[in-house]
């Protein structure tokens, strides 16, 4: 028997697998979470003339410290139209440009005021001064491609005047739980029945990493029903199912798929929870086949199919990206497969494992906010040892 894949090899056989989806240009409005595919250049420079940091007086440096005439003043958004000349001050507030023959500004609290003149302590020339094009210049990025746009970056790229932007395409997902068992919430349940809380997990998850989510009706342990449902799914950029990937009679997910014509890349790895994951390719579509135990569908979205879908967005570094911290308890080594332990972290950060981590157990797992990797091995992780943990949620 083959040797299963470790975490590292399946991970880079999705990424290998995962070609960045065309680009379209996106107003700015809309922009928020989206993926730059290319540089965001500046269309004016920024600031845009030279501005004051303070409110004060613009001066000439060479006339301080000393008594200067007060001539004009200068507003943000309304300039002074004076040149100041020898011996004189405008007084301006924050962000007023910085009037021709000025090459400082004296904080007002640096003056002493008497009527139409000022006592103004010395400045060096450039002084509280905002230089033009001193945060960027026309033409120079603004935002690099491969950026997730967040806030900050959508108030940097409105400042520089940039109207759209040329990003990626969300990526298209469908998920699909499959399984006679599942009924919607609020449903009675039946004998033998369970309420489907697979689907709307790896939604909400995938949603939040950028994905363009559609939510498919589960599948019924017959062939029929997984055909019809699988070619649906295999419409979008990634089709993501939940339970059938294991080797009982109900099992169809992997012998449908592959009358479909998906070409599995791997099914299984040596992890814990969710062994029995499957990954595959249709054409340009990723397929992944995640077990049904909830955390075990959980831990596979984490670990495999979220990288997927920021690869598909060219993100740089798609992978999750783990932290460091101390561990408050001990946690006892799997020496065939690494664990993925639900944890909650408190400040240190210090990882402490919950109890109740079977696969099944996702009211226990809701509690986590934190994966603890505990890499496969002989004996058992110490109290106060460190440890890569992933933030969920």
């Amino acid at each position: 028997m083959a040797a299963l894949l470790t975490v590292t090899e399946a991970q880079a056989r999705v990424l290998a697998a995962a070609t960045v989806l065309p680009s379209e240009l996106v107003p700015l409005a809309r922009a928020a979470g989206r993926v730059t595919s290319s540089p965001a250049l500046a269309r004016v420079d920024l600031p845009p003339f030279a501005s004051s940091a303070m409110d004060g007086f613009a001066v000439r440096a060479a006339d301080t410290p000393g008594t200067l005439a007060v001539v004009d003043e200068a507003a943000a958004g309304s300039p002074s139209q004076r040149t100041l000349a020898a011996g004189e001050a405008i007084a301006i507030s924050t962000g007023g440009v910085v009037p021709d023959g000025a090459d400082a500004v004296v904080p007002i609290e640096n003056v002493v005021q008497s009527g139409n003149s000022v006592a103004a302590e010395e400045v060096g020339a450039g002084a509280h001064v905002r230089p033009r094009a001193g945060d960027v210049g026309t033409g120079d990025p603004v935002i690099a491609a491969g950026v997730r746009l967040g806030p900050a970056q959508l108030g940097a790229l409105a400042a520089a005047g940039v109207a759209e932007v040329e990003c990626t395409r969300r990526p298209r997902v469908a998920v699909l739980a499959t399984g006679t068992e599942l009924v919607t919430p609020g449903t009675p349940l039946r004998p033998g029945q369970v309420y489907e809380a697979n689907a709307l997990m790896l939604t909400a998850a995938l949603a939040s990493v950028g994905a363009d989510v559609e939510e498919l009706p589960p599948a019924a342990d017959d062939e029929a029903s997984h055909r019809a449902a699988l070619e649906r799914g295999l419409a979008a950029d990634v089709l993501v199912t939940s339970g059938g990937v294991s080797v009982g009679p109900h099992d169809l997910v992997r012998r449908v798929e592959a009358e479909l014509g998906v070409e599995e890349v791997f099914w299984q790895v040596a992890m814990r929870p969710g062994k029995p994951v499957a990954f595959g390719v249709r054409g340009p579509t990723l397929v992944f086949g995640l077990p049904g135990n909830p955390v075990s569908s959980l831990v596979g979205c984490e670990v495999f199919v979220k990288p997927a879908v920021r690869a598909l967005q060219g993100l740089a570094d798609p992978l999750p990206v783990f932290e460091s911290g101390r561990l408050a308890s001990p946690i006892r080594r799997n020496p065939a497969r690494d664990d993925f332990v639900r944890a909650v972290v408190s400040a240190g950060p210090v990882l402490m494992p919950l109890a109740g981590q079977e696969s099944h157990m996702i009211v226990h797992a809701a509690a986590a906010n934190a994966l603890v990797h505990v890499e496969r091995g002989e004996g058992e992780v110490s109290a106060g040892a460190d440890v890569r943990w992933l933030p969920l949620g």
